[in-house]
């Protein structure tokens, strides 16, 4: 179909959806909702025309989506339509509860692997492991399969039994069977939470769902329970967000009861809304802080910023995402579902997190960025916060760059596939806060890699050759600078041996984390990264560094010598 004639009819198809208007009423034509009858019925002609005169047979449900989805990418991201089919993964979003088995899975050269099944899930009591090669699902081959038609037969009611036929590598007895009984998975969105650092009370959150708030509050009262916990860590990063209300529910965790956390605004008064904590607290006085980063979005950010703004925590590590929008949910008829923007939000300080301004485009049709970076916005403690989208953090810490080299061990199974290999071999690893990756281990990992089948991205071998291609154009190409360019090309040649041992601390961090998860899952994994997690780390050091806690929010501290002497007699708090 001809992309004009797509847009079109995808514009069209969004007016059917979003208009209530029939076409049988008598309408003014000089107002909008003439246009808007007018368009449905060009549509339909139009449809009807394409349907009946092109050349092939359309699928007219995959056309229609089609339509509806070209329409949809020009007005911004987060605006989609969900399909009767996807409707249930859509809601899982919501709810994070489904009838499966309870496995990550991940496709890779055209098949489908086991990547880590939940701890104490029907995957993981059957005794599924990571590196295993789904061959069957009740009795039916699944070569050639995408790893969504594999999830989608993996799910089903709970209590109905599923069978499994594996291929699991580096073991003798490779071929297995397994019959699992599936259960209603409830995927935790709280990953981990633990004592870190001997004093912190560590809470990793990845999503915002109906079960957040109330997970986080049962993280957060066990540990208030160890009479070691001092401090508390919120981590949000790579948190893409999720329900609003959640966000609301938690900061109400630490603020008081009735304390205004956002307003959004839209189009119509039915958008405006200002959101405030309805329960009472756990704790509005132990020390907070929250991490963020790039991929902490949405409900993530609300309840950073709202945190931040009401000078209730300290934000550590990177700027967020800058998702400023707020969506809602509408019934479409035969079961689809329409996920629609309907207002922006404002954190307490009156800032409005979102980076782009989906309403006005450049030359090349991206949207623009919104110019409020200049302005100046007030905490409660009356320090300055920015605008401009995101939350930039109090305390900046860049995260460390990834080398190439790591990023192709990821990218093809190297790491993952060798502690397959690992796991078959040992029975058993040392606890996560004592397992570490010893020369034995690293040289066993680089005998593994095959030389000849590593790929690398041989970004730098690529740009030396356009950059002579360039040379030559401009005339710049001699003998003088053609021996140049070949000694640099020597230098840049790629020695796998050499370059594995000068990435070999961030190789340690991805091996370790890889042979972990299959002995401890992802709890063990956590425990394992948060010794050696340097933001983490300044937040220890933040919160154990009298009064720094103190001086970043702009509220007054008392020395503990201060506040252990008799009323009256109290030494000058400083700020």
């Amino acid at each position: 179909m001809n992309k004009t004639i797509k847009i079109l009819a995808s514009t069209l198809v969004m007016l059917t959806m979003l208009s209530s208007i029939s076409l049988a009423d008598e309408v003014d034509f000089s107002s909008r909702d003439s246009h808007i009858a007018r368009n449905l019925d060009i549509f339909n002609s139009l449809f009807k025309e394409l349907n009946m005169f092109y050349v092939d047979t359309l699928d007219i449900d995959k056309t229609m989506e089609t339509a509806i989805n070209a329409m949809l990418e020009e007005v911004d991201p987060y605006t989609e339509y969900i399909s009767a089919a996807d409707r249930e993964s859509f809601m899982v979003i919501s709810t994070g509860e489904y009838g499966g088995i309870g496995s990550y899975i991940y496709e890779l050269d055209g098949n489908v692997y086991i990547s880590e099944p939940y701890e104490g899930s029907p995957a993981a009591k059957a005794g599924l492991k990571p590196g295993d090669r789904i061959v069957m699902i009740d009795g039916d081959s699944i070569q050639g399969w995408s790893s969504s038609k594999v999830s989608e037969r993996l799910k089903g009611q709970a209590s109905t039994t599923i069978d499994l036929v594996i291929s699991r590598k580096y073991d003798p007895d490779s071929i297995k069977s397994f019959t699992i009984v599936r259960e209603k998975i409830k995927v935790d969105p709280v990953t981990y939470y633990g004592v870190t650092h001997d004093n912190i009370g560590y809470i990793a959150l990845e999503t915002f769902n109906e079960h957040s708030a109330a997970n986080v509050k049962a993280a957060l009262l066990k540990l208030k329970e160890n009479p070691n916990v001092k401090y508390i860590v919120l981590d949000l990063r790579g948190n893409g967000g999720g329900l609003l209300e959640s966000a609301i529910q938690i900061v109400g965790l630490f603020v008081p009861k009735g304390t205004q956390v956002l307003q959004t605004r839209g189009r119509t008064k039915q958008q405006e809304r200002t959101y405030k904590t309805t329960d009472d607290p756990v704790d509005t006085e132990i020390p907070l802080a929250v991490l963020v980063d790039g991929g902490s979005a949405s409900a993530a950010e609300i309840t950073a910023g709202a945190l931040q703004d009401l000078d209730r925590a300290v934000i550590l590590g990177t700027r967020s995402y800058g998702k400023g929008l707020v969506q809602a949910t509408r019934q479409l008829p035969f079961d689809a579902l329409f996920k629609v923007t309907v207002s922006r939000y404002y954190i307490p300080s009156g800032r409005l997190i979102q980076e782009l301004d989906y309403s006005t485009k450049d030359e090349e049709g991206n949207p623009t960025h919104r110019n409020d970076s200049t302005t100046q916005y007030y905490t409660a403690h009356g320090r300055v916060v920015t605008g401009g989208g995101g939350i930039t953090p109090d305390i900046k810490i860049e995260p460390a760059q990834a080398s190439r080299l790591v990023y192709n061990i990821v990218r093809d199974g190297w790491a993952f596939d060798f502690a397959v290999k690992y796991a078959s071999e040992h029975p058993t690893i040392p606890r996560p806060e004592e397992f570490e990756i010893t020369d034995e281990i690293f040289n066993e990992f680089k005998a593994f890699i095959d030389p000849t089948k590593f790929q690398y991205d041989k970004v730098c071998e690529t740009s030396l050759e356009t950059l002579r291609k360039i040379a030559e154009a401009e005339g710049y190409l001699n003998d003088e600078t053609r021996a140049e360019f070949d000694r640099l090309e020597g230098l840049l040649k790629h020695d796998l041996d050499k370059d594995l041992d000068l990435h070999r601390d961030d190789i340690e961090k991805l091996l370790a984390k890889e042979i972990i998860k299959g002995y401890y899952y992802q709890s063990g994994q956590m425990i394992y990264a948060l010794q050696r997690d340097k933001v983490t780390q300044r937040a220890s050091e933040m919160f154990n560094t009298p009064g720094e806690y103190e001086r970043i929010l702009n509220i007054p501290y008392t020395t503990p010598a201060a506040a252990a002497q008799p009323q009256g007699k109290r030494k000058p708090s400083r700020r």
